[in-house]
């Protein structure tokens, strides 16, 4: 499984007074098993971008390969592309609506026409995947949960479809600094355990560095950057002209190498960072 991305444009309110360019001749691939961060100001084209990935927009031109099928293609069913490609909004937890947890992530399933012996298992499966104990949770009515366990059980309802390619926006969004590392957590714990290409979008550049394989920057519709995190993250100049930050270890460091010490910028955690002062003292 992988998905290539060809030229893609898009327009918003073509025509009108409001024209605007979102997406302007975007191109990538996503290759399997890839984690791929996407990082942007606002405005930039991810959102767009996003909606194009899981076929709820479609282009102006261009075209979006996923596996074997061009979900661009108008003749492509949209349920194929649902049982592939899975989208978490910013703040799942808003479209939750049934009685119970166990009826609210079995509501995707239970649209693909699987047999509920096998809508059960998934549900089960899905919920404890997200780290949550499906007996004591199942019957609850999900509005009585905590603020991170509500978004627990919306990436549950996703889960539960076993989409190969997961995107997220911004997952972590108004969450607590715990329900924070607990949901990165379990995004590795699914993506580890699906295997799948997860693209998460993020405006915490620590956890885009902690997490993804490879970055892809947006900038006024445009692809403007596409490499490791190590890659991207050494433009730091680049990137604040654009507006976005840089890790915090590549900033501290950043900065004392412009102040003059002898030590390099390209490291993305605070113990590595931590280390190369100390080295660069002695």
């Amino acid at each position: 499984m992988s998905i290539e991305v060809k030229n893609l444009s898009y327009i918003y309110n073509e025509g009108f007074p409001g024209e605007s360019l979102a997406l302007d001749d975007v191109s990538f691939a996503a290759l399997d098993g890839e984690l791929v961060g996407i990082i942007g100001h606002t405005g930039s084209g991810k959102s767009t971008l996003l909606q194009q990935l899981n076929g709820l927009l479609r282009p102006k031109s261009g075209t979006i390969i996923v596996g074997d099928t061009n979900i661009t293609d108008s003749k492509t069913s949209m349920l194929s592309v649902r049982r592939t490609i899975g989208l978490v909004f910013q703040y799942p937890e808003y479209q939750l609506f049934e009685e119970t947890v166990a009826k609210d992530v079995a509501y995707g399933p239970g649209n693909l026409g699987l047999e509920q012996e096998e809508i059960d298992a998934r549900v089960r499966e899905a919920i404890e995947m997200v780290g949550l104990d499906y007996d004591e949770v199942k019957n609850k009515s999900p509005f009585e949960l905590s603020g991170g366990q509500k978004r627990r059980v919306a990436i549950a309802g996703v889960i539960a479809m076993k989409p190969q390619v997961l995107i997220l926006d911004e997952p972590t969004a108004g969450l607590n600094p715990k329900a924070h590392d607990d949901i990165l957590q379990m995004v590795e714990t699914i993506h580890q355990k699906e295997g799948n290409i997860v693209i998460l979008v993020s405006h915490n550049m620590d956890d885009i560095a902690a997490m993804a394989d490879r970055v892809l920057v947006m900038d006024h519709g445009k692809l403007i950057m596409n490499g490791s995190p190590q890659e991207v993250f050494a433009r730091r100049e680049e990137l604040a002209s654009i507006g976005l930050a840089v890790p915090a270890a590549t900033e501290i460091l950043g900065r004392l190498k412009d102040a003059g010490l002898n030590v390099e910028a390209d490291c993305l955690t605070l113990d590595e960072a931590a280390d190369r002062i100390a080295a660069a003292l002695k």
